[in-house]
């Protein structure tokens, strides 16, 4: 049982730069209780590990065009991840399928080996379903049916997961795990809050299912009551030019920065000049720029969605707003910045990461799940 639950492969179609460290954090989670390990990914998640030395890495990358093209090029990149299965044979037993679902080619040759097959959901492979205005939806839905009913296990963040995304008819096939972990050297207070400028601010993908617009809405609400306050909008996405828009035509533009991209390097330093971070959004996973934000001390305003009710509570560990609605969004900012115990609550909410996303007890939790699937 010990060298079959030791030989393990992730395989993911082509990712953009949102999921790569989800990946990277699986990718050495699972390489460390592994005998054997290769991984499978395309686009970012190839551009980060191609010069890895510690395993082998396959390039399943494509490029991601319009609705007919990504059909054609997604049963490309599927043939392609099948060929390296069949490839890699006997080194693997078992395969970790993280997000996507569309990979039932994968899953059906991977069946056929007799090989284990678990699926990692994710967050943003519910937004696809939920969100993206897509003519061939429906079939996602089906194929995300057939995927879990041909999966071995499925691997949520928390229990709770399992009713807000509808895998009820799956649960006993479903297994509580999840690939967060921290580096506290790197998520650390290199500024107190009590020092930190008058700035609040989201920083994440600006799509639709991340409800960025409603707190763009909700800005002039904000602005108007604390008249001191910068915003800080960092990311990219469909979003960017409309969210422009609003600013200019509000006359907000001068309050508000919007810095594109922020790369993993400046994250920390971004997160620590916060006094808040606003994570309105519709659907979620358990997002890890949650996580990092509490590590820096800076308190989190977000919806009860996903598994941060697990992680946040109201007045405890942040700060839980009833919905996205703009109105709303401006009363909790408002609340939580005028909070007497805001730095009481930044400092709750550094403890409990602190004592809960070590990568020693994530990596033990696999290890369980992987017990569990060899039994």
């Amino acid at each position: 049982m010990e060298e079959r639950k030791l030989r393990i492969g992730i395989l993911t179609l082509p990712i953009a730069k949102a999921s790569v460290i989800p990946l990277s954090n699986l990718v050495e989670i699972l390489f460390n209780i592994s005998t054997e390990f290769v991984l499978v990914t395309g686009n970012e998640g190839y551009k980060k590990f191609k010069n890895e030395s510690r395993f082998k890495v396959y390039d399943v990358s494509y490029k991601i065009g319009n609705t007919v093209l990504k059909v054609i090029r997604n049963l490309y990149g599927q043939i392609k991840a099948s060929l390296i299965i069949i490839k890699v044979g006997k080194k693997i037993n078992y395969w970790i399928i993280f997000g996507g679902e569309r990979e039932i080619i994968v899953m059906f040759i991977a069946k056929l080996l007799k090989k284990k097959v678990i699926i990692l959901i994710l967050g943003s492979t519910i937004k696809d379903s939920t969100f993206v205005h897509d003519p061939f939806r429906n079939i996602v839905k089906i194929l995300s049916a057939i995927k879990s009913a041909l999966a071995d296990k499925i691997v949520v963040y928390t229990p709770r997961l399992i009713s807000e995304w509808k895998l009820e008819p799956y649960c006993h096939k479903i297994i509580i795990a999840h690939q967060h972990f921290l580096d506290f050297d790197t998520f650390a207070v290199t500024t107190p809050l009590s020092a930190r400028p008058p700035l609040i601010g989201y920083i994440g993908r600006l799509s639709e299912e991340k409800g960025i617009q409603n707190f763009v809405r909700s800005l002039p609400t904000i602005l108007d009551d604390r008249t001191d306050l910068c915003v800080l909008i960092g990311g990219d996405g469909p979003l960017k030019d409309s969210i422009e828009v609003f600013l200019q035509a509000q006359k907000l533009t001068a309050h508000v920065n919007l810095p594109g991209w922020v790369s993993y390097d400046n994250l920390p330093w971004h997160l620590n000049q916060l006094r808040l971070l606003v994570l309105p959004s519709y659907t979620e996973g358990l997002p890890n720029i949650m996580l990092e934000a509490m590590a820096c001390e800076t308190p989190v305003l977000a919806t009860p969605v996903g598994a941060i009710p697990d992680i946040i509570q109201d007045g405890k560990t942040g700060f839980i707003m009833e919905n996205n609605s703009p109105g709303c969004i401006a009363a909790n900012v408002i609340r939580a910045l005028n909070s007497s115990d805001l730095e009481r609550i930044a400092e709750n909410g550094r403890q409990f990461v602190e004592e809960n996303f070590t990568f020693e007890k994530t990596v033990e939790r696999w290890r369980h799940v992987l017990e569990k699937i060899a039994e």
